[in-house]
């Protein structure tokens, strides 16, 4: 079975889905993004991007979220 893709929420498009599978980045980022519920093994679903590095908007959980693009440049996920 071949391994699936991974890449950043960033380069996830509109519409696509996947799992957290990693954090990059230190302590306080990696809490902040688990206080909104992103964290290793949810899923997410990316729902729109502003253009030009602008936020980015996902859904994990039935919930919204808008992250800005550094951060969500900082979530690894694996494409299903």
């Amino acid at each position: 079975m071949p391994e699936k893709k991974k890449i950043s929420i960033c380069e996830l498009r509109q519409g696509q889905s996947g799992r957290v599978v990693e954090i990059l980045g230190g302590h306080g980022i990696a809490e902040r993004l688990n206080s909104m519920g992103i964290r290793p093994g949810k899923d997410i679903y990316k729902v729109s991007s502003a253009f030009m590095k602008g936020p980015v908007t996902v859904s994990v959980d039935r919930c919204q979220i808008a992250i800005g693009w550094g951060m969500a440049r900082k979530v690894t996920v694996e494409v299903s």
